[in-house]
């Protein structure tokens, strides 16, 4: 009877969140789009804080430049009189997501024409002169803002990183043995932070220590592929956050509580917009401490735990993950750094203690829906989860989760303010 009715949960909130899709507005139905489009290219989930970033920017830009409502984060408002906002956003996003996804442009290009059939139509239609002006002011934005990032040092390229072979340095793992990943990401210019390393960490704990011990223990325990002390749902939600991004998790969870608590179109433009900038930031910041501290990874630490100087540490020559490593540094992790700070931000627009279920886009995992009484909850299941899919040590997930925070409070505090000049630290006002 109890597990007919969890069935009965996942069906219906699966089918409320499809409801919700129907009454999107523009903001939320290229939010929606971006993911679409990064799905049929196989972005990476790195590369994602950066495009929706830069997609969110455009839009939060376009419709201030219009409200003139808050401190802009890079263009300053200068739209007609009277421009729409609907079609401002419609053009921002699109010129974005062009420029990110070219290849596209078709899928794109009939997306553009059914939003603006629908800013012309209907009970809520609006003058074409006003439609104009916003199409040709969100152009103007997004253009400005690609521009911007054309130097961040997204494109700068590295040479092959390998790291090293000392006890405690990253090198390539298996089965793909590639390079190190992202490695740009470490040096890029920020949003907001004053720097890539403005909230670096004080690094992983000593291989000789009590802290690397446990933290070696429990990921040898918990994240080998044949664990018998990982239960079945502890393996389901290790799979589950690991197979899609954590940028497109918590849009879409934003997505969902925005609809819910009935946000108005300029509050929803705010929110993506901090909620992307902070998480683009995170990023950069946690790679950064990837690119300094260059720890290695359980599966290169386990088996070759007979080398590291502490001798507690048993070796296993054939342990092996659940989850495939990912080739960059372990600490700090990319999806505590970047949930945190994504977890962060909705927490402070919604309140800690919201309800609201994710649901993954990986064909594998259709229909499976986690659902939570709070962000703190859904957050110890991120760090859970990279621990239990044996791809990383406790302390890079509890430190890289601060980390995130850490940013999103400086985002926050510094980034889309009212134009009174109140630094309130939320976006509630």
């Amino acid at each position: 009877m109890k597990k007919a009715f969890s069935r009965l949960l996942v069906f219906l909130l699966v089918c409320s969140f499809g409801a919700g899709a129907a009454r999107a507005d523009e903001i939320t139905d290229w939010t929606r789009q971006l993911y679409d489009s990064a799905l049929v290219a196989n972005t990476s989930p790195l590369v994602i804080t950066r495009s929706a970033a830069i997609m969110q920017a455009s839009v939060f830009d376009a419709v201030n430049g219009i409200e003139r409502k808050y401190t802009p984060i890079h263009v300053e408002p200068n739209a007609p009189a009277g421009a729409s906002r609907r079609a401002a956003a419609v053009q921002a996003a699109y010129a974005i997501l062009v420029k990110v996804y070219p290849a596209q442009v078709s899928a794109l290009n009939n997306k553009r024409t059914t939003s603006l059939n629908g800013i012309a139509s209907g009970d809520a239609a609006e003058h074409s002169t006003s439609i104009n002006d916003g199409l040709e002011w969100g152009q103007t934005v997004a253009d400005a803002i690609w521009a911007s990032r054309a130097t961040d040092g997204f494109t700068t390229v590295f040479p092959p990183f390998v790291g090293g072979n000392a006890p405690g340095q990253w090198r390539p793992t298996p089965p793909g043995n590639l390079p190190g990943a992202g490695v740009q990401f470490a040096t890029m210019t920020p949003w907001v932070m004053a720097s890539p390393s403005q909230f670096l960490p004080a690094g992983p704990p000593a291989l000789s220590s009590a802290d690397y011990l446990a933290d070696f223990n429990e990921v040898k325990l918990m994240g080998r592929v044949d664990s018998f002390a990982r239960n079945a749902e502890q393996t389901l939600y290790a799979s589950f956050w690991a197979l899609s991004s954590a940028n497109f998790f918590w849009n879409q969870v934003a997505i969902a509580l925005a609809e819910e608590r009935h946000l108005t179109f300029s509050e929803k433009s705010r929110l993506f917009a901090a909620l992307n900038l902070a998480m683009a930031d995170a990023a950069i910041g946690c790679w950064n401490a990837k690119q300094t501290f260059v720890f290695w990874r359980p599966v290169t630490a386990i088996p070759l735990a007979a080398g590291d100087g502490n001798p507690f540490t048993l070796e296993d020559p054939l342990w092996t993950p659940l989850i495939t490593t990912p080739n960059h540094p372990e600490y700090l992790s990319g999806h505590s750094c970047i949930s945190g700070a994504g977890g962060r931000v909705l927490a402070s627009r919604f309140g800690d203690n919201s309800q609201f279920q994710v649901a993954s886009d990986h064909p594998s995992l259709a229909g499976v829906v986690r659902v939570f009484s709070s962000f703190s909850s859904a957050l110890e299941e991120v760090k859970n989860a990279r621990i239990f899919g044996g791809i990383h040590f406790r302390t890079a997930c509890d430190e890289g989760q601060e980390l995130g925070i850490a940013v999103a409070d400086h985002v926050l505090a510094n980034a889309l303010l009212p134009v009174h000049g109140q630094q309130l630290g939320h976006l509630n006002e």
